[in-house]
């Protein structure tokens, strides 16, 4: 199938695969799974994905109103700072609004509540405890700015507050989970007899290959039958859009210095796949290994380099089995989650296409970019 380059190509078989496992799983724990925009926000899949659950969750007003407007259900909404310009309209478009800190409850919430009477009300918490190693995505590291620590919680709730957050993970398995759940436990259960739900957060890699699912069911089940008044909630990203696309690039010029080749591509690591540089996250290509970078001189291996001027827009190294040329097609698997929601304009590159492969096989376009989104976006 030929297309034109760079495009973001998300299959509709594999979503439906990953939407059916979590619906399942739902189902099974008694809990609800609902979606966060933060990793995947293509409305135009939103028909698809209305089919499988009921709910998303935003952190932001232009999250909430995407929820509300395209999703079709008001948002589960959380963000570390509500401004009081902004609560009025998020709070109209959320079912549940979260609060980060005491102060932005005493201060924001009447403010929620007379938008809408009937919303329910939580703070995130923090359990102190995480398994993150990368610190750039850790929410319990030292000095976080994220959620109310137990010994800063009043033994009596503040009236109105009906649910705790919790976000403790990052592509995380469920036995990861279950020594979480063990720290939330030890410090906040106290409140639990005063609370009507509880949010674990995201971060649940429910559709990796090597997740434990039955492990979550079961440690699901058995928090429901330590506490069978609380409604659980999980709210993944990665997990809804894992392994369902990919990035396809084409090879624009090959360069060379100090005898190492570098493949110039018409996609940017900084632009359109920042999680590559800020994370680390080393991506698949498609025919290719991975190798160290002292075999980086070898035959048929490449740095892959962006369209951008920064200087370290650049991968490497790959080795491929034959010696690359212009362009030839270069693809990056499983990039659907975080890279396209996180996607730039930096040095006026415009975003890849983004195009669904549709059940019957044919490939539909559902957004093209052009000079006028960058231009649109300097107004």
């Amino acid at each position: 199938m030929h297309v034109d380059t760079p495009i973001y190509i998300i299959e509709e078989d594999l979503l439906r695969r990953n939407l059916t496992l979590i619906a399942d799983v739902a189902r099974r724990a008694d809990v609800e799974i609902i979606m966060a925009f933060k990793a995947f926000a293509l409305w135009k899949t939103f028909p698809i994905i209305r089919e499988y659950i009921g709910a998303t969750t935003a952190s932001s007003l232009s999250e909430a109103r995407l929820a509300f407007e395209e999703f079709g259900s008001p948002a589960h909404t959380y963000s570390p700072a509500y401004k009081l310009s902004e609560i009025g309209e998020i709070a109209r478009m959320s079912s549940h609004l979260t609060f980060n800190s005491l102060t932005q409850y005493s201060f924001l919430a009447p403010h929620a509540l007379m938008a809408n009477s009937g919303l329910s009300l939580g703070l995130r918490v923090n359990p102190c405890y995480s398994e993150v190693g990368t610190m750039l995505y850790n929410p319990c590291a030292p000095g976080t700015r994220f959620g109310v620590t137990a010994d800063k919680l009043p033994k009596i709730l503040p009236t109105g507050v009906e649910g705790f957050h919790c976000h403790c993970h990052c592509e995380s398995g469920a036995d990861v989970f279950q020594r979480t759940l063990a720290h939330i436990e030890q410090h906040f259960s106290p409140w639990f007899p005063q609370l009507k739900w509880i949010n674990f957060g995201g971060g649940h890699l429910m559709t990796r290959s090597d997740y434990d699912v039955d492990l979550l069911v079961d440690i699901l089940r058995k928090f429901h039958a330590r506490y069978p008044h609380l409604c659980v909630i999980l709210e993944p990203g990665s997990a809804f859009a894992w392994q369902t696309g990919t990035l396809e690039a084409s090879v624009v010029d090959i360069v060379s210095d100090s005898d190492i080749k570098t493949a110039i591509l018409d996609v940017s690591f900084t632009c359109h796949m920042p999680d590559c540089l800020e994370m680390p996250y080393h991506p698949v290509v498609r025919g290719a290994e991975t190798v160290e970078l002292d075999m980086a001189t070898q035959p048929c291996c490449y740095r892959l380099g962006g369209n951008s001027c920064l200087s370290g827009d650049f991968m490497g190294s790959w080795r491929f089995d034959h010696e690359l040329q212009v362009g030839e097609h270069i693809i990056f698997e499983d990039m659907i989650h975080y890279t396209t929601v996180k996607t730039t304009m930096f040095n006026g590159i415009s975003h890849p296409s983004i195009g669904m492969l549709k059940k019957d096989g044919k490939l539909e376009i559902l957004r093209h970019f052009s000079y006028e989104d960058y231009k649109n976006r300097m107004d």
